[in-house]
């Protein structure tokens, strides 16, 4: 267990999910959680109703957030220590990228990740679904869903169960194409 992780998880504003209403980050490292960031973030956009309902995040709370790019300043060094990590990470992933590409902000172009849903399809297959409620419940786990911090710390929690239990994470890993915004198939993956 001696690689470390970087859980996390963001919150949107809106339909577009092109920018953060919150971020949590769970910092996995020697078989336990050993740090963990939250922060609500200035979106500088609309918010939709629905995900107002679904994050209870509104646009007065978020106002006085801190905007991406200054909360950027915090992250980036969470973010670089370690193979990154989020359950249902595809939307998690593209999600960072679009920020750091609205705000203009270079970044490493490939970035290597882990999904802790995808995972547990393989590790876990008699669980009727990967839902991160529905691992929280299997394994025991508190969650207050849709708090980005709360679900990040589980899916840390979820990556060392699966460590925990010997299982090999190396197949699980995937490389997401910053620019282009999407996972890359294993024929297109270069030495990072």
């Amino acid at each position: 267990m001696g690689e470390k992780y970087i859980a996390f998880d963001v919150e949107t504003p809106n339909y577009a999910n092109n920018r953060m209403s919150a971020i949590g980050v769970a910092v996995v490292e020697d078989g336990a959680i050993a740090e963990e960031f939250y922060s609500l973030v200035n979106p500088e956009t609309h918010f939709d109703w629905f995900n107002i309902n679904l994050t209870g995040i509104t646009p007065e709370m978020a106002a006085e957030a801190p905007a991406f790019p200054v909360l950027w300043e915090k992250l980036r060094p969470l973010m670089e220590g370690g193979l990154l990590a989020a359950h249902n990470a595809p939307f998690d992933m593209s999600v960072l990228a679009k920020c750091l590409l609205h705000y203009g902000i270079r970044w490493r172009p490939r970035v290597e990740y882990i999904c802790t849903c995808r995972t547990g399809r393989r590790l876990l297959p008699d669980l009727p679904n990967h839902k991160l409620n529905t691992m929280c419940d299997y394994l025991n786990l508190d969650l207050d869903h849709h708090h980005a911090g709360s679900d990040s710390r589980a899916c840390g929690e979820i990556l060392l169960h699966y460590l925990r239990s010997g299982a090999d994470l190396g197949p699980f890993v995937r490389t997401y194409n910053m620019m282009e915004l999407r996972t890359e198939r294993k024929s297109e993956r270069k030495i990072l």
